[in-house]
């Protein structure tokens, strides 16, 4: 065939047909996924910021239990068998603090050790003088550790 100009005519190639395409695409990959709306996601992204600011709030916050802390002074060893701790315990007012003193030999081994409990009539300010009785030759004592007690334990 040709033109009134004398050109033969030339077809167009043929484009495939897109949903034809599409659907051999799903079928060999899957269907595509659907994006999250711009809206959901801010929204997701705020609440997960609040969520976060709470848990902040939550662990921030003092405990009711109360707080304990501990400073070693100094140690001694009055006699032989014995040893004394001398320590600072600041807890909270009312609370009920526990101590674990310790007494380590020069290899840091522990020869004696004493749980002292401070009950709520303990000022919240105090120094403690405690004798712990040892079983070999000692160079050096101090607090292990202090926790507050909880009630129904004190």
């Amino acid at each position: 065939m040709s033109t009134s100009e004398g050109q033969p005519e030339t077809t167009a190639p043929q484009q495939p047909d897109a949903s034809a395409s599409e659907s051999r695409l799903a079928n060999r990959y899957g269907a595509p996924k659907r994006s999250v709306p711009r809206r959901a996601r801010i929204i997701g992204a705020g609440v997960a910021v609040a969520a976060a600011v709470v848990a902040v709030a939550v662990y921030s916050i003092p405990s009711s239990a109360g707080t304990v802390s501990f400073k070693d002074v100094g140690f001694s060893f009055p006699e032989e068998g014995m040893a004394t701790v001398e320590f600072n315990v600041d807890k909270s007012e009312g609370s009920t603090a526990a101590c674990a003193v310790q007494v380590l030999n020069e290899s840091y081994a522990i020869v004696g050790w004493k749980t002292v409990v401070l009950g709520p009539k303990v000022p919240e300010t105090s120094t403690q003088n405690i004798s712990v009785r040892i079983d070999s030759p000692a160079v050096t004592g101090g607090v292990n550790t202090c926790w507050i007690v909880p009630e129904d334990e004190a």
